[in-house]
């Protein structure tokens, strides 16, 4: 009871806070001293309350831009300088505006975010976490979304009648009961938002029904950043940072820079949104938005789509920003209108002021961009940075000795599956068809929510890609995260595939490393695939059609917004489910879920180097997806991946080590597994952008559970370095990067001066080879005083439930 009572302190604290905001801006202002004294923002003081969503009626968008207001008032003063975009809303959101510093890569902020979104495969294991904290319900609006479990098909199964959408969905159904029934019972039972498998993926269903202009949110997802097409500050993080918010905790993050990319020019002919984020990353590289905002401005912002800036903001997860975000315009409230949020479009025009950069403000890194200038691109293989213009694709690919000869072409999924997207794609496949003409290989579609969906099955979208040749999937993630039950090509075997997703590591759709994978915009990815080549360029190449003539694909068009408005689609309501008996204690019993606690590392800690990961190593390396995801709620079942995708410096091949104990080759889980068992404890020793991509907390999980003590790299990605602090585990970096040369897979090392543990302190590691030769070298970090108590208490969850019991939260 101690622990619910704290938190509820702690959220009727800040209830009362945004209701004296609003008391203020109505007139009526209470005597307290969470008052600002400064005038209200008189352009919404009198404005109709706007609920934020049609599923919570409750909560007013009002007084989040009420409580926005008047902390800006503190900042400006104390700044006294022009604001970014990114600094309005992030500083909008401070927990304590008034005494909290303020520099940009340097201090950390405590935040209180709008709310919560969580994909099913996050969400579990979140949830999870959550119940153990011992809350009756969550503190801040929070859903889930189910869209990571169900398993895409392009062809006949035997485990299934038929393949694509409806066939996979009915599967998924069957075999992923269990994990759907546990995260309805729970989001029942603690008062989060369900929406059900089939109503799409947890990105559209945000930008639709969620994201409103200068919120900021976060999500159990890498790509939650897509809310920033409508102007939302979306921020992708592990499962344990939901837990701190939906508990009524504020949120820290270190305070970011600022990048901004300002846009000229109109995009025209074949250039697409997609292109803009392709060359953005072609120049900052997949490490080069770390730690930063991407703000984008200017005047060419005016004339892009709200869903054509989401794909933008989405995909600049590849570029390790913190998240991305556009200025207010005419189109976000247009958008905001044909979704049904009217209200919402209007609060958002009169509060502009605030949701838009000031004149003269400074950024840390400027970017330019003519539109009209800009030509299509196509990025991979392998790697989401390596751009290449259209004009040049052919002739690199070729240089390169990449397989021309293309397999699959895949649209659609939380990147580029919006309306738009699909009229595009839609009008390069009509004029195929006309001209006697089918996709050449295999042709997928993966719409983005059961409302793209019904709406495109009713304006003959639909129509046009199963003439063409496609076959259209569940409103689902698919094969964009592995989740393609693929038997055309046999693993090992080298190919290409082109789709118009976000990221393209090796193996990352079809679980075949040898499959070159490259990220375009829709229409190319659906030229691409009509012409079967992967050197066709439909800005100048030809294709023969039945007639044995050649044609010429003319510039794709597309509609912004439907004519007739969007189908509402009934299986995209949102639904509360019957509590179940079997939630809680239960759950822990079952195959796909367990909970899961640690204890505090020691302070002085004598381990071994169990794998020294070579070259690239992202969250799919440490912990695949794919059929990994349905045990994504039961840690030591998806242990059994530990980074089975790495490859290891000594070995040189993926999920190979040498056992110091045995001295025999064996598998990475099994072996990290012995070294548990038998008390010793051990670190990975990792390169550059260490745990880049998706937002996977298994990743930091996973080796804490089997017995890793700390993470030893030359730099990480920011979601991950997190992650692994927020599990208990010591993320450290080389403090000259040529120490990694150092250290050998057989040596003993001992991290020093943990007893002294303190923010910018660094530590010693001292190495011992078997040989009796020693070394040493300093390693950094970047905790902070409240993630050195994670820590000292062997996990962030644990320091919270220990708040909890002391009555201190």
């Amino acid at each position: 009871m101690q622990r619910s009572r704290g938190a509820l302190l702690g959220q009727q604290a800040w209830r009362a806070w945004s209701q004296q905001c609003w008391a203020q801006q109505t007139g009526a202002v209470p005597s307290s001293s969470l008052l600002l004294h400064v005038r209200p923002f008189s352009a919404i003081s009198n404005m109709e309350k706007v609920p934020m969503s049609k599923p919570e009626p409750t909560e007013f968008i009002n007084e989040r831009y009420a409580a926005m207001e008047q902390r800006l008032k503190v900042v400006q003063k104390r700044l006294n300088q022009p604001m970014t975009l990114a600094e309005k809303i992030v500083y909008g959101h401070l927990d304590e505006p008034e005494t909290q510093p303020l520099e940009r890569g340097v201090s950390y902020l405590k935040l209180r975010p709008d709310r919560v979104a969580m994909q099913d495969a996050t969400a579990q294991m979140a949830m999870l976490q959550f119940i153990s904290s011992g809350l009756p319900k969550t503190m801040v609006p929070s859903t889930i979304h189910c869209d990571h479990l169900i398993e895409g098909t392009t062809s006949p199964q035997g485990d299934r009648e038929g393949f694509g959408g409806v066939a996979d969905l009915k599967h998924a159904m069957v075999t992923n009961k269990e994990v759907y029934d546990f995260l309805a019972t729970a989001g029942a039972k603690y008062g989060v938002g369900f929406w059900k498998p089939g109503s799409g993926i947890i990105h559209q269903i945000v930008l639709e029904n969620y994201a409103i202009p200068g919120f900021l949110m976060i999500g159990t997802d890498s790509h939650t950043p897509n809310a920033g097409g409508l102007g939302v500050a979306a921020i992708g993080v592990g499962g344990a940072d939901a837990v701190d918010v939906m508990a009524g905790l504020p949120w820290e993050l270190k305070c970011p820079k600022v990048i901004g990319v300002k846009l000229t020019g109109k995009l025209s002919k074949w250039t697409a949104h997609k292109d803009i984020i392709l060359k953005v990353a072609g120049i900052l590289s997949v490490k080069g938005g770390t730690g930063a905002i991407v703000e984008y401005h200017g005047p060419g912002t005016e004339s892009l789509s709200a869903t054509g800036m989401a794909t933008i903001c989405n995909m600049g997860a590849e570029i390790g920003a913190t998240t991305s975000i556009f200025p207010f315009n005419k189109r976000m409230y247009e958008y905001l209108v044909a979704t049904e949020r009217p209200g919402a479009a209007k609060l958002a025009e009169a509060f502009k002021e605030n949701l838009v950069p000031d004149e003269g403000c400074k950024y840390d890194q400027l970017i330019e961009i003519n539109l009209s200038e800009l030509e299509p691109h196509i990025n991979g293989p392998f790697t989401p940075d390596l751009a290449t213009p259209l004009s040049k694709f052919a002739d690199t690919a070729r240089e390169k000795g990449w397989p021309t000869n293309l397999k699959a072409s895949l649209i659609g999924s939380c990147t580029n599956s919006s309306y738009e997207d699909m009229t595009r794609s839609a009008s390069i496949a009509r004029q195929a068809l006309n001209a006697g003409i089918k996709a050449k290989v295999p042709f997928t579609i993966s719409p983005g929510s059961e409302q793209v969906r019904a709406t495109i099955e009713r304006d003959g979208l639909l129509e046009v890609f199963d003439k063409v040749g496609g076959t259209v999937l569940s409103n689902s993630c698919g094969p964009c995260i592995g989740q393609w039950k693929r038997t055309d090509v046999a693993k090992g075997e080298p190919n290409s595939i082109i789709t118009s997703f976000n990221r393209n590591f090796a193996a990352r759709n079809d679980g075949n490393p040898a499959t070159h994978a490259f990220v375009a915009s829709p229409e190319i990815t659906t030229a691409m695939a009509i012409a079967g080549d992967l050197t066709f360029n439909p800005e100048k190449d030809t294709l023969i059609g039945a007639d044995n003539q050649e044609i010429t694909l003319n510039s794709p068009y597309g509609e912004e917004l439907p004519k007739a408005g969007f189908d509402p689609a009934i299986f995209c309501v949102y639904e509360w489910v019957t509590i179940r008996a079997w939630i809680g204690h239960k759950a822990c019993n079952n195959k796909y879920l367990s909970g899961v606690r640690f204890v505090a590392l020691r302070m002085r800690m004598r381990c071994h180097p169990y794998s020294r990961a070579k070259g690239k190593c992202t969250t799919d390396h440490i912990s695949m997806a794919g059929p990994w995801l349905k045990y994504r709620g039961h840690l030591d079942n998806i242990s059994n991946n530990l980074l089975i995708g790495a490859i290891n410096m000594e070995t040189n091949k993926p999920n190979s080590v040498i056992n110091v104990l045995t001295k025999e080759e064996g598998p990475v889980p099994a072996t990290a597994r012995h070294y548990k068992k038998e008390g010793l404890p051990w670190v990975v020793i990792g390169d550059e952008n260490y745990g880049e991509g998706s937002s996977r907390e298994h990743a930091a999980l996973e080796p804490r559970h089997l017995g890793g003590v700390a993470i030893i790299v030359k730099s990480f990605a920011r979601i991950h370095e997190t992650n692994l602090k927020k599990q208990g585990m010591l993320p450290l970096t080389f403090a000259n990067p040529a120490d990694y040369d150092l250290v050998g897979s057989h040596d003993r090392l001992s991290i020093i001066g943990l007893k002294e543990f303190a923010p910018g302190k660094p530590l010693k590691v001292e190495g011992k080879r078997p040989d009796g030769s020693t070394y040493e070298f300093t390693v950094n970090h970047s905790f902070n005083d409240n993630q050195i108590n994670w820590f000292k208490h062997g996990s962030a969850l644990n320091a919270m439930a220990k708040a909890f019991e002391q009555g201190k939260m």
